[in-house]
């Protein structure tokens, strides 16, 4: 298995350690022939990219993006605010960006204050080894489900880290509006057995390295011993052996 592009990496204007231009030159060397800058969401408190960032961050990717061989793609990993599937990006910024990643974190500003237990409450139970509760469950599949619905999300970040949800039930809405499942090589986030649920499906996926700094760009190692473990099979990977995955958000912005 090679990966083809890496769809979710972050700078100095999130959480990372490096540069766009870094990140592209690593990309290169890793022989990837795509790549995506993917800052946390603008309601990300400490963590995510500001607003008045934007312009020049947009400057620093398309610089790294003329480089080297390698496409550079301005990206967002935002943030799902509640149980209603509102995210931090709007379509105000959509011009902006070229792929819409869309996951739960925890300290963000949530839409309400009660959804703040999507984030907190999972963290909770995680943190403590509580059992979540049938209808906190119910909650975070939903908060899930509205956002794959309501927005043209490209890749769901890391399924239920640090957060439980139904993961049949949000693969299954994945697969009905085209929306990928990341298989994450930083950090594992779905059970074996919740991931071949995922499989029965039909949902695609994409394996991403989720990389903080240079040299975890295009890594891959902890994901292909999840696949390998679990039997995903290869041909429902798109960004792996010279194959590029048909994105929603790019067919959605056509029709604005």
């Amino acid at each position: 298995m090679k990966l083809t592009a890496d769809y979710h990496t972050h700078t100095t204007y999130s959480d990372g350690k490096n540069s766009a231009a870094e990140n592209a030159v690593a990309a290169e060397k890793a022989g990837l022939s795509a790549i995506a800058i993917t800052e946390h969401g603008y309601s990300h408190i400490f963590r995510g990219i500001a607003r008045k960032e934007t312009e020049a961050w947009l400057r620093e990717v398309h610089e790294a993006d003329k480089l080297t061989r390698v496409q550079v793609l301005t990206g967002i990993e935002s943030n799902i605010r509640g149980i209603s599937g509102l995210c931090d990006l709007t379509e105000r910024d959509y011009e902006n960006f070229d792929v819409y990643l869309a996951g739960i974190h925890i300290v963000i500003r949530y839409e309400h204050a009660r959804d703040r237990k999507i984030g907190w409450g999972g963290w909770f139970r995680r943190t403590f080894g509580a059992k979540p509760s049938d209808s906190y469950v119910k909650d975070v599949t939903r908060a899930y489900i509205n956002a794959i619905k309501n927005n043209p999300i490209d890749i769901i970040t890391h399924l239920n880290y640090q957060t439980f949800a139904d993961a049949l039930e949000v693969a299954k809405c994945c697969a009905d509006y085209g929306t990928y499942l990341e298989i994450s090589s930083k950090k594992p986030h779905l059970t074996d057995e919740e991931l071949a649920k995922c499989v029965d499906t039909g949902v695609r996926f994409v394996v991403n390295s989720d990389a903080h700094s240079v040299d975890r760009i295009g890594d891959t190692k902890l994901a292909e011993e999840i696949i390998a473990r679990v039997g995903v099979p290869l041909d429902r990977i798109d960004n792996i052996d010279g194959r590029l995955p048909n994105f929603r958000f790019a067919e959605f912005k056509k029709h604005m």
